[in-house]
């Protein structure tokens, strides 16, 4: 327990913190599964799925949630594998 009224603050704000990137992260992680899925089953929807996905991603960096290059390599291997995808 915080003694200090700064420490109690703190721990408030962290909490807040906390609740907010879990959230973030949990939606990154949903959209990039579908995107996964849906360049996997090679459905009609790619492009609009990929999409998505490209703006969660951005979004979660714009936010700190994760860093520009993981951003980058999410990014980079969503559409290697729609590359791929597409050709077979």
């Amino acid at each position: 327990m915080a003694n200090i009224r700064s420490a109690e603050k703190q721990r408030r704000q962290a909490e807040k913190r906390k609740a907010r990137n879990r959230t973030g992260k949990s939606r990154l992680k949903s959209a990039l599964k579908s995107a996964r899925t849906a360049v996997a089953s090679g459905a009609g929807e790619v492009k609009n799925v990929l999409s998505a996905g490209f703006s969660e991603i951005d979004r979660a960096a714009r936010r700190g949630i994760i860093k520009t290059g993981t951003a980058n390599r999410y990014k980079s291997r969503l559409s290697a594998a729609s590359k791929r995808a597409s050709k077979s």
